[in-house]
């Protein structure tokens, strides 16, 4: 029961509440009156009874139906809509078009009896990007008498994202989780790229040099159930079935995607110990857009990990997962756009199946005030047919990663450290360069640094020295829709960087990275030249994310990189810096 506001200090439109409800008889007789003279005009409205205004931040009507008032005092059917205490003003009223007052779209109370509710997400992210990659020229270069190897590779991308997110669910989850949920997400992309050269957005070099396209993926789609509680505290377990987004490590190294599975997971020990277990069926790409196209791909990809929190140091978590990627790549598949993705064609172009486990260790969180994160991988297995060794391969290869940063006041010192091991003998029967599954990787600049963002294509072949969004030169023809390749160079990456909050809008992110090859064997193998230096080169890169009203809902994101290749990149492309430069607006309601 609660006492509802009204204009005046709380009392009612009939008066003080002191004051008593009937007044006693009169003791002696009553004086005549004689009657009022009625002045000439028009008669005068009776007054209507005030009604009481909603309590501060009321958030609509409720569905449990009005309650009868029992005198200075109005009951509430439920306590999501009591309000919020203070001086009423129509600002403070619930919206349901403003994200930040109560709102039933944003689950701040229930849609449906007193415990279903539903959060809705619009967002559209536009980005617009130029980039310099090496691009060969080909034979039917757009500069007749160009004598040129490398041609302009310079192009321009646009790309807008609307995404639609709808999650329907049962239980309070601010004070434990979930009952059970329902979401969908669904992503529609409009996207156009012009490039300098012919031969790139398609093999046949009349479709000139623009692109644009569009697709519509589903990027989640599951129902997730509590079936355990295992403590008084809320430990839990649950299951989630349906096309669902996973990270399986702490910067998404090895496995980062949105795909169809069934993921069991929960919580135990007030919550200090995590775990996942988790098989996915993988599904194609769509080759322009990178979302899900729905078809199965003929493969499976299966994870276990298990988190400690607080483990020998307070503020660390210490992680021990598995995986396992079984890739039965299937027949010919060529991409949207007309170029062989599988199998890749470069050296024998034969069918293969993949059959790789990884077994890894990290950690992530603070030792004192020391901020730490690393990770490390072993990767065993087999290849049925790895085309540039030509033969089948047994996998054996190593990734480890650190990074250690230092907070003084608003400032981060950051230095990291990548080594993912290569292959010195591309032709033997053994497989030692790295690969992962489906990484997006958020270390040593991440999208900002110019070796992870931009796709480089390996010049002389139909494959990709790095793939966009990846930090591993794995030799695939795409992240997307190739296959793990385990003969590969390898890479050392070093870095130093530094984060500034130059205020509580605008943080500036700063990284210097050197890049090198493990090794250039399998480089040399395919290109056919054996005088390749290990050196990539430097890669800098600055990148601001600015957040004007001190939330998520409008995020602009900027960033300019540029690579200044070293010896080796030089002796397989030119000598010209690459840069790439964006800028992304995020507006989310």
């Amino acid at each position: 029961m609660v006492r509802p506001p009204f204009p005046g200090g709380g009392r009612t439109a009939a008066g003080p509440e002191s004051a008593p409800a009937t007044q006693p008889a009169a003791t002696q007789p009553a004086t005549p009156q004689k009657a009022p003279v009625k002045a000439p005009g028009p008669p005068l409205e009776e007054p209507q009874p005030q009604q009481p205004l909603p309590p501060i931040g009321y958030a609509g009507g409720s569905p449990f139906g009005s309650a009868v008032p029992s005198g200075d005092f109005l009951p509430v059917p439920d306590r999501w809509r009591i309000g919020i205490p203070g001086d009423y003003t129509d600002a403070t009223r619930g919206s349901p078009v403003d994200p930040y007052r109560q709102n039933v779209l944003k689950g701040d109370y229930p849609i449906l009896d007193q415990n279903k509710f539903l959060i809705v997400t619009v967002t559209s992210d536009t980005l617009v990007e130029a980039r310099k990659t090496p691009t060969p020229s080909g034979v039917s270069t757009l500069r007749p008498g160009s004598f040129d190897f490398f041609g302009h590779g310079d192009s321009q991308l646009l790309v807008e994202n609307l995404i639609l997110s709808a999650e329907f669910f049962q239980g309070d989850a601010g004070y434990r989780p979930r009952d059970w949920s329902f979401k969908f997400t669904g992503v529609e992309q409009v996207n156009y790229v012009h490039t300098t050269e012919l031969g790139l957005v398609n093999p046949d070099v009349r479709k000139e040099r623009d692109r644009a396209d569009n697709w519509f993926g589903i990027q989640e789609l599951f129902g997730e159930y509590r079936f355990a509680d295992l403590s008084s505290n809320f430990d839990f377990a649950s299951v989630r079935a349906g096309i669902q987004g996973f990270t399986s490590d702490f910067r998404g190294f090895l496995f980062s995607d949105d795909e169809p599975g069934v993921r069991l997971f929960g919580n135990y020990d007030n919550n200090r110990i995590q775990y996942n277990v988790v098989w996915f069926s993988m599904l194609e790409k769509d080759t322009n857009s990178g979302l899900n196209n729905l078809d199965s791909r003929n493969q499976n990809v299966f994870i276990a990990n298990l988190y400690r929190q607080d483990f020998i140091f307070q503020g660390y978590t210490a992680q021990l997962s598995f995986h396992a990627n079984i890739d039965r790549g299937g027949g010919i598949q060529y991409d949207k756009n007309g170029f062989l993705v599988r199998p890749a064609p470069v050296g024998t172009i034969a069918r293969k199946d993949v059959d790789a486990i990884y077994l890894g260790w990290a950690g992530d969180g603070h030792i004192g005030r020391f901020n730490i994160t690393h990770q490390f991988y072993e990767a065993l297995g087999r290849e049925s047919f790895n085309p540039i060794a030509g033969r089948g391969v047994d996998i054996n290869a190593q990734f480890a990663a650190i990074e250690l940063s230092y907070d003084i006041d608003y400032v981060r010192l950051r230095t990291a450290f990548l080594y993912a091991s290569g292959d010195g003998k591309p032709e033997s029967g053994k497989a030692t360069g790295f690969d992962t599954i489906f990484d997006n990787p958020n270390f040593a600049g991440g999208g900002f640094s110019y070796f992870d963002r931009e796709a480089i294509r390996l010049t002389g072949s139909g494959v990709n020295l790095v793939n966009r969004f990846s930090l591993v030169p794995d030799l695939r023809t795409s992240k997307e829709q190739g296959q793990a390749n385990f003969v590969n160079p390898g890479l050392f990456l070093y870095n130093v960087g530094m984060d500034v909050e130059v205020s509580p809008k605008v943080t500036v992110i700063t990284n210097v990275s050197f890049l090198r090859f493990a090794t250039t064997a399998p480089l040399e193998l395919i290109l056919q030249d054996h005088r390749f230096r290990p050196d990539i080169g430097l890669d800098c890169n600055i990148g601001i994310r600015y957040r004007p009203l001190l939330n998520n809902n409008v995020i602009v994101t900027g960033g300019i990189a540029a690579l200044f290749p070293g010896t080796g990149f030089r002796d397989i492309y030119t000598s010209s810096t690459l840069y790439s430069a964006f800028v992304g607006v995020t507006l989310t309601y």
